[in-house]
This record gives structure tokens, sequence and C-alpha cells, in this order.
């Protein structure tokens, strides 16, 4: 079809593209985030945000595969319950992904400047200028991205392995994390949990290019499953890591920035580096990810129309691409990293509510997973939004 984006991406193009879009804002801010919430509870904060992310996953991919269009839940929504759930559904995931993308493009900012010395004055302009950066990379086209994001992702987990190798390597701090971060209670779990639930959604981001995936139906679900395991391992060493060197009392005031945990290693500027890089990463995949569903929404006419059109090339998508950009700044201008990561934690969780929902509606001969795994996605996602809303 001559609106049809090119099938171009194949497995380890989806899964570059799926960590690119995880390992970032998760693995150097929201770790440190959710430790200074639930203390020696965030190992336990990580394993639940995984297993809700394991459900969420496969249930996306359940989706992806019976119907491989641009879209995500947006799409779902339509196909498998009804209209309203699904503008509903595009409506969270354009907040969501928003907001998480700015997180991201403010982490960087915030590391720029307490790295290389530029003013704090100047962060958001900071910010707002990368996403301008990867907003020309994204209109560029699909290929290239996906080579700048193997790029991305190899000197993210360089940057993790380095942090957890030094962190595990230096004396152990554990009795002052126990004093320090002690949870003022269980609640605190479930809140730290909801948080760290973000960092592990990049997976969405492969479902919402079922239009442009080689053989969707098999490399979706393998492209996720694969993503989720990598991302969980990591994770929980960071999370370990961090427990064990201590020193989250000044977390708040250096941003979350893990490097500071081992600033008296010669081995911090890896980890910086890795993180502003990563963090990079995410701001780009989000930045194509928000724009592939504003695109459905404007082929649908739920948005201007405009929105739904593509270059000559059939490759980006320019109006979508710009209209992203600008909610992203707008939200980079207006908030900050801890505000706009927990604007993204709850409306992610209630979009991924919906996801399962959608899920449970395919059809007995399109199913490759059992129908108790959405209901325990649905029950995951909102009920971290009640524990979390009440902690």
């Amino acid at each position: 079809m001559a609106n049809q984006l090119v099938r171009e991406t194949g497995l380890g193009g989806a899964l570059i593209i799926g960590l690119g879009s995880i390992l970032g804002t998760g693995a150097y801010v929201s770790v440190g985030l959710s430790a200074t919430i639930a203390g020696d509870m965030l190992v336990w904060a990580i394993v639940l945000a995984a297993l809700t992310a394991l459900f969420n996953g496969l249930s996306s991919a359940q989706l992806a595969a019976a119907h491989p269009v641009s879209g995500g839940t947006y799409e779902y929504g339509y196909q498998f319950l009804n209209p309203a759930s699904g503008i509903i559904a595009g409506g969270l995931f354009i907040v969501a992904k928003s907001a998480s993308a700015a997180t991201a493009a403010l982490a960087v900012a915030w590391y720029i400047s307490a790295s290389f010395g530029v003013s704090e004055t100047t962060v958001k302009a900071v910010a707002i200028g990368l996403l301008v950066l990867f907003t020309v990379f994204v209109l560029s086209g699909v290929r290239r991205t996906n080579w700048l994001n193997m790029l991305l992702v190899t000197v993210s987990i360089i940057g993790l392995v380095v942090f957890i190798g030094v962190a595990l390597g230096s004396d152990s701090k554990a009795p002052a994390v126990g004093n320090e971060l002690v949870p003022t209670s269980h609640l605190s779990l479930f809140h730290a949990a909801a948080l760290m639930f973000v960092a592990f959604t990049g997976y969405g981001r492969i479902a919402t290019m079922g239009e442009e995936i080689t053989d969707p139906r098999r490399n979706i679900p393998r492209a996720v499953v694969l993503t989720l395991a990598v991302v969980s391992a990591l994770y929980i060493a960071v999370g370990f890591a961090i427990l064990h060197v201590g020193g989250l009392n000044t977390f708040e005031e250096s941003h979350f920035n893990i490097a500071n945990l081992i600033s008296d290693s010669p081995w911090q500027w890896v980890v910086i580096v890795g993180g502003i890089l990563a963090m990079g990463g995410v701001v780009l995949n989000l930045l194509l990810g928000v724009s592939r569903v504003i695109l459905a929404m404007g082929r649908r006419g739920d948005l201007p129309r405009l929105l739904g059109g593509l270059d000559k090339a059939q490759k980006s998508a320019p109006a979508a691409t710009w209209l992203t950009f600008l909610i992203m700044g707008i939200i980079a201008a207006l908030g900050g990293i801890e505000s706009a990561w927990t604007l993204s934690a709850f409306t992610v969780l209630i979009y991924y509510g919906i996801t399962n929902i959608a899920a449970l509606k395919v059809k007995k001969e399109q199913r490759f997973i059992p129908k108790f795994v959405s209901v325990l996605g649905l029950i995951s996602c909102f009920g971290l939004v009640g524990l979390a809303a009440i902690a």
C-alpha cells in the first residue's frame, strides 16, 4: 500500500530498538530514584516490576502478532475493544512516553551540567536542544537510527557493567544504606515498583513498530522476551550494586546520578558517558514510538489527518514527528525529573491495563499465550496504580 511503512527491521534490529528504549533512564536514574523510596527492598521492587513487565510484554506481543500494525494499544483498542478504548489508550501513550522522554532529556542535561561545567540555568535549554537533534535523526529514516541505537546500547551496557563492577568491588556500606533508606511502610515497595515498571516498558516500543518489523508474528514475541531477560538481569545487578555501595542520602540533590556513587573511581567517566549516550538513545526511540501512535491517530482521523502523512520515501512521518517533539519539549520545559517520571509511571500503568484487556479478546486460534497471563498483567497494573497512590 502507498501509505504503509516499509518492513525492514528484523529480530536483531527489534532487539536493539527495545534495549535502546529501555536501557537509559531506567538504569541510570530510575533505579536510584526507586532506591530512595524502597530502601533495602529495592531489589524486590525491581523483581516485582520485572514480573509485571513480563505479563504485559507477553500481552503486547500477543496483540502485535495478531494485529501487526504501528500504533500499539491505540490500534489494539480499536480492533479488539471499542473506539473509545483505543482513543484513551492513544492519549495515555502519548502522555506517558512523552513524559518519559522529557525525563531522559532532562537527566542527560543534568549529567552534562554536573560533569562538564554547564550552568544549571541552561539545563532545560540543553534538554530541548537534545530533543531537536534526535528529531532530525528520526526524520532521516529508521534504518539509520537502528545503527545509532546499536552504538548507544553497546555503550550503555559497558557503562552499567563498569558501575556494577566498581560498586560491588568497593567496601560495602550496607549498614549505612539500612539506616538511611528504610522505607516508612511496605507500601513503599509498591510505589518503587510502579516507578521501576516504567524502566521496563521499552518492550512496548517493539510492538508499536508492528508495521515495520519483518515476520512480526515470529519476531515481535521473541524480541520482547529477549529484551526483558537482558534488562532484568542488568537492573537486578545495578540494584545490588547500589545497595552495596550506599551513599544515597544525596541522590536527590544529584538528580539520581549513579555515577556519583563511584566518584572516587577513575572509571567514573565511563559511567557518565554511558549514561549520557544511553538516555540519548531513549529519547531517540521514544520520539519514534510516540510519532508512530500520532501517525496512526492521524490516519484514522482521531487527530488532524495532516498528522497521518508520510514522506515520499514512505520511511518517516514528518508532521507526527514534529508534534511529538513539541509535546516532549513542553514537558521538559515545565517539569523536573521526578515529577515527569511519576507522571509517566501512572499513565503507562493504566495504558497497559487496557493492553491486557485487549489481549483477553484475541481469538483462540490466534492465541499463543494463556489468558491467565493477561489477567495477571491486568491485576498487576491496576494493583500497582492503587497501592502506589496510597503509599
